[in-house]
């Protein structure tokens, strides 16, 4: 049929969240024939044999004929989706040369979060005793006496009973059932507990509010807020929140997860009265229900979350905030690659409201667009308070070289004995999970790999496994070398945050010892024997609070941890920072290697004397004079960040150039060889054009998947995305190849 020369007003665009993710024209339902459904409109329509449920994205395009369009089957009462979302949607979408219908779906990822939440039922004791107590009756009951009313899955839990002993309880009189109706969550108060800023603070924060609130002058703006560890850039934010909510908006702070603490949690509870809503992967569905109906009812709420809270959908935002806005987890590596950061600046540059990007390392691309005055720039030089920054020293390893078989120097031992003996607190810092990341043996020097990935298993000692960090295969250690049979000669090499916390243990054995890594998280998890992924998660991230808040209640003198210890956190009685293995990340090419490195010894370091008591930093490395290293020990991080500029511009890589990674994958390593030649074959030509590859991926097979990569590389003034959508539709890839296309990547494994 020809295409009419104007939209079809009796039948709308309806965009679908599966693949192919492309619209499909839909004829209006029954009474919406005088009242068009906007964009943005929630709707159910047939597919096949289903019913789906899909959104508006505009009238319909006349291609079709009438007469054979199917009708949207339902609209139900739901808030549509705010324009600026939809926009965010389709820029997302040409951005990443992805299909607008797979880029809605991160808005739409619970199935039935539209629905009305029902009634809970809840257990409380009624005081009455049952005619027969037997010690689960006694257990329940206990745990109800002790607290308010729960659910019936918290009780099984709490008090390891089935839920038959609840229900005998319930018949006996003793326990109730009591019917609670969901509760709007209580909007934040912007005047609850206004705080004592210093003036630097107060200088800072009257900054940034020149640019928030309804009566704003500008609209968008982005603000980068540079503070130093410990200066209280989120106090100096919150004030940004206020001003937000005094006007009747809504606010969204995005905040790594690991980032997102209970410390932070309270802090924020202390000043506006009640805690943010949070939105993040350890959500149960419920919650995540909430969280979407309070955004969408447009009450000024403020909503703390993960990157994939920014689809959330906002019916009257008016600011966003992205905390430690350097952090890598912002970059979302597989399905739609997507930048956290980069996304929310869109968000508020589509919706006309501003944002603020807060960090101690901020990374080069913002720190050259605040010098070259596109970000409004406010600094922090100070810490709060009587502290200051700690002192920061590189302890060469190949002077100060730890007895064999360990892996801290004696001097850095010495001073944790110095620290402890004072009454002070120490941690121990390696980013690097589980015993051992080898295993080999000493007789052939086999070494055990992952049956299904091209890596190591890494040993996890109190578990008695070896472990696929990447597809998460795990086998028993073995007593016999796979390869030449020789027994008991299989060895750890390297050590991972289990193997330097045994160190420490036989090297201080006074010394109160606790180890903060998700491993040991999920041990301890293990034996509370949850199945379900998402009370997993959240038992996890519970127990990482609770030993968090206990080493900071002075539970313990030492703690060892990966990156999760790194970010969010204040100790007032930590005054040593020891580093293991500060050259640990920069290795690989990786382009941000070396930038990375330096914005995560700079956060570690930071966790030193942010109270009265001064702190000091010791780094072991191998190579102290690694520009990296030096400027760590000298902290002059603009000194770094121009020699880092520098190498990135005569290379021509981002932000100086443009960059978008392709990834081919699949089951048969010949025909995925065989795809990435075709597709070098079919690339794109020209001036300041450059094509690298194809090549076997440093990781060249995961989950049983090979993997090549190719990298194309432009000018500035080259738009990147036109160049990648006619290459990938000049090739046509086998069935079981995958492509992924990822623009600006952060990851080249």
């Amino acid at each position: 049929m020809e295409k009419s020369d104007s939209a079809d007003i009796s039948s709308v665009t309806v965009l679908i969240p599966q693949p192919p993710g492309r619209a499909y024209d839909y004829a209006l339902p029954v009474g919406y024939e005088d009242q068009p459904l906007e964009r943005g409109r929630i709707v159910d329509v047939p597919l096949g044999p289903r019913t789906i449920r899909a959104v508006v994205w505009g009238p319909g395009q006349g291609d079709v004929d009438p007469d054979r369009l199917k009708p949207i089957a339902d609209v139900p009462d739901i808030p549509a989706f705010p324009a600026s979302l939809c926009d965010l949607i389709d820029w997302i979408a040409a951005y990443t040369v992805q299909p607008p219908g797979i880029v809605l779906r991160l808005a739409m990822a619970m199935p039935n979060r539209w629905q009305e939440p029902k009634p809970q039922i809840l257990y409380g004791a009624t005081g009455q005793e049952p005619d027969r107590m037997t010690p689960a009756r006694k257990r329940v009951l206990a745990q109800l006496n002790e607290g308010p009313a729960l659910r019936m899955a918290d009780v099984t839990e709490m008090a390891g009973v089935s839920s038959s002993v609840i229900k005998g309880l319930v018949k006996q009189g003793a326990v109730e059932e009591i019917v609670a109706h969901a509760r709007p969550p209580a909007l934040p108060d912007a005047d609850h507990d206004a705080p004592g800023l210093t003036d630097h603070q107060r200088a800072a924060a009257d900054a940034l509010c020149e640019h928030v609130g309804p009566q704003r002058q500008d609209g968008f703006s982005v603000s980068l807020l540079e503070g130093i560890t410990g200066s209280g850039k989120t106090e100096t934010y919150f004030e940004s929140v206020a001003a937000t909510l005094r006007g009747g908006e809504q606010a969204l702070i995005l905040m790594p997860e690991i980032a997102l603490t209970a410390q932070f949690l309270d802090r924020f509870e202390a000043r506006f009265g009640v805690r943010p809503l949070e939105w993040h992967s350890d959500l149960s569905l419920r919650q995540r229900q909430r969280v979407w109906s309070a955004v969408a009812s447009g009450q000024p709420y403020v909503v703390v979350g993960a990157r994939s809270a920014l689809f959330l959908p906002f019916q009257n935002l008016g600011l966003i905030i992205v905390d430690e806005e350097h952090e890598g987890a912002y970059k979302q590596d597989e399905g739609v690659t997507y930048h956290g950061r980069d996304m929310a600046i869109v968000r508020g540059q589509l919706g006309a409201h501003p944002v603020i990007l807060a960090s101690a390392t901020p990374s080069l691309e913002s720190a050259l667009n605040a010098a070259r005055g596109r970000y409004h720039h406010v600094q922090l030089t100070e810490r709060y308070g009587e502290a200051v920054l700690p002192s920061i020293n590189l302890l060469d390893l190949r002077e100060h070289t730890p007895e064999p078989g360990q892996f801290l120097s004696r001097s850095l031992v010495q001073r944790a004995v110095e620290t402890i003996g004072r009454g002070e607190q120490a941690l121990f810092f390696l980013n690097r999970r589980g015993y051992a990341p080898l295993t080999l043996c000493r007789t052939c020097g086999h070494r055990i790999q992952c049956k299904d990935c091209d890596s190591w298993l890494v040993e996890h000692r109190f578990r008695r496994k070896l472990q696929c960090h990447h597809c998460g295969y795990q086998e028993p250690v073995p007593r016999v070398c796979p390869s030449c049979e020789a027994e008991d000669s299989m060895v750890p090499i390297g050590p991972g945050v289990e193997r330097v916390a045994e160190e420490l243990t036989d090297l201080l054995p006074q010394a109160r010892i606790t180890v903060l890594s998700s491993d040991f998280l999920a041990r301890d998890r293990a034996r509370l024997g949850l199945t379900d992924k998402a009370a997993a998660r959240r038992s996890i991230r519970e127990m990482a609070q609770e030993r968090i808040r206990q080493f900071a209640d002075g539970a313990f003198d030492i703690m060892i941890g990966t990156q999760i210890v790194a970010k969010g956190h204040n100790f007032p009685n930590l005054t040593l920072v020891g580093v293991v293995d500060a050259d640990l990340g920069l290795s690989g090419g990786d382009l941000r290697a070396a930038e990375r490195t330096f914005q995560l010894m700079t956060q570690v370091a930071g966790r030193a004397g942010r109270a009265e008591k001064p702190g000091q930093v010791w780094l072991q490395s191998y190579d102290p004079d690694h520009p990296v290293m030096k400027a760590l020990g000298s902290g002059d991080a603009q000194a770094f960040q121009m020699i880092d500029a520098q190498e990135r511009q005569q290379l021509g890589m981002p932000p100086f150039g443009r960059l978008a990674g392709l990834l081919l994958t699949g089951p048969d390593r010949g025909r995925v060889e065989d795809a990435a030649r075709e597709m070098a074959r079919a690339a794109p030509r020209g001036q300041g054009i450059s094509l690298f590859g194809p090549a076997e991926a440093p990781i060249a097979m995961i989950r049983g998947r090979y993997r090549m990569r190719l990298l194309l590389k432009t000018t500035l003034d080259i738009r990147i995305q036109p160049l990648l959508a006619t290459w990938v539709a000049a090739v046509k890839l086998p069935s079981n190849v995958r492509l992924q296309i990822d623009v600006d990547p952060h990851d080249f494994m």
